[in-house]
């Protein structure tokens, strides 16, 4: 299987089941909106279709990328200092171009990211954990 095979199905599988998260969670949400887009005319994984925090919904990207693998020659350094490294850059680097959606629209943006390894971004933790508390309240 060539290597835009996988990354493709591992996007799809980790997008849905963010989602799944969300609605196992009592939070509605659509995944592939349209009308939502940023300048480039790419779109976010998902939305929250109620209000998420100060009147905003909540929308979301997965990143799958061989950037977040931490075992890359650029990385090994930064990794073995601090594991997530890897995802917090990446989810940097998607919060810089989705920048423009919360002007635009009324919303709030969340990477999701992860290490090839599991390790997710701060952001990405923070958010599962609290779908996780939704769950059990």
């Amino acid at each position: 299987m060539q290597e835009g095979t996988r990354k493709t199905i591992r996007h799809h599988s980790l997008d849905d089941l963010i989602a799944r998260s969300f609605s196992a969670a009592g939070v509605p949400d659509i995944k592939e909106l349209t009308g939502l887009s940023r300048s480039d005319g790419k779109r976010p994984d998902g939305l929250s279709l109620v209000p998420w925090q100060n009147g905003k919904a909540l929308c979301w990207d997965v990143t799958v990328s061989r950037q977040l693998v931490p075992l890359a020659d650029w990385y090994i350094s930064t990794a073995a200092r601090d594991a997530g490294a890897a995802a917090e850059r990446a989810a940097s680097r998607k919060e810089l171009k989705y920048a423009g959606l919360d002007g635009r629209y009324k919303i709030m943006f969340a990477p999701i990211a992860f290490e090839n390894l599991g390790v997710p971004s701060a952001s990405t933790s923070q958010l599962l954990s609290y779908l996780g508390r939704r769950l059990i309240d």
